[in-house]
């Protein structure tokens, strides 16, 4: 079993937003990794108060290339758990071959798979924003209120949009639509893969990780899948997100396949005598 986790933030957030998930994980005795995407390496306040230019930019193959290299350098093979966007790099990274065990959290959509509505209508902005393409994209107060994080209580709910909400590049939508790179569903060399998804999702539907469960199912490696009933999008930062966090960690853990030997370690090996 591996005792290291990889944590993977979606669109719209960073790395804060898996600091109480980083923080009950480690708690168990697992070592937890929770990076950044390119440019996202400062707090929400001061990337939205002055975003860094490179961000308008950043495409998924960047993003991707990073994590691959973090998996690398990590202690030993790990487990990866995404939400969102990051729930489809899940996806990207395992097709790979990389990971013991994979959960993708409210994926985003997948190459090959029909878009839900409630997810064609929460990537209209970005489409509709001539030149997205080449921006950074910021998420409105009455997005993050209505769709993306519904069920934080009004009161609460631009406090909650300050401490975590940053922008996003608009090309991540065009890569992941438009130019998409496809993701094998039926690549043997996949790790276990659980897929989450949330009652009230209003950004990726519910149906819509069906859809892909339903391609990885064609996996000869374990695929499962888990609707969280009375869950939002925001599923980690709202109110019982520890059920969540803690239904991902324990399957992963139960399910996930041996690790594989690192080039390195062969080497390292001592050669016992016939």
């Amino acid at each position: 079993m591996s005792n290291t986790v990889l944590l993977i933030h979606g669109a719209w957030l960073n790395s804060r937003s898996w600091e109480a998930v980083k923080a009950r994980y480690v708690a168990r005795g697992f070592t937890v990794v929770a990076p950044d995407w390119p440019y996202d390496d400062r707090s929400p306040e001061e990337l939205r108060a002055e975003p860094d230019e490179r961000l308008a930019t950043l495409g998924i193959a960047e993003i991707l290339d990073q994590y691959d290299r973090i998996i690398g350098e990590c202690p030993e093979e790990p487990i990866l758990i995404g939400h969102s966007a990051g729930g489809v790099w899940v996806q990207h990274l395992l097709n790979r071959g990389l990971g013991v065990a994979g959960v993708a959290i409210d994926p985003a959509p997948t190459p090959g798979v029909s878009l839900g509505r409630h997810a064609i209508v929460s990537a209209l902005p970005v489409f509709f924003d001539w030149g997205s393409w080449r921006k950074a994209e910021t998420m409105s107060r009455s997005y993050f209120r209505h769709r993306f994080a519904q069920l934080v209580p009004k009161d609460q709910a631009d406090a909650t949009y300050d401490k975590y909400i940053v922008p996003t590049p608009g090309k991540i939508w065009w890569d992941g639509i438009v130019n998409a790179t496809p993701i094998r569903g039926d690549n043997p060399d996949r790790a276990p893969l659980l897929l989450i998804g949330g009652e009230l999702d209003l950004i990726a539907d519910a149906s819509m990780t069906q859809s892909i469960y339903e391609k990885q199912k064609q996996a000869p490696s374990l695929t499962e899948l888990k609707i969280f009933p009375g869950r939002s999008h925001f599923t980690l930062l709202d109110p019982g997100w520890e059920e969540v966090a803690d239904y991902a960690l324990d399957w992963a853990v139960r399910n996930a396949r041996p690790a594989k030997v690192r080039e390195e370690e062969a080497a390292a090996a001592p050669v016992i005598p016939a």
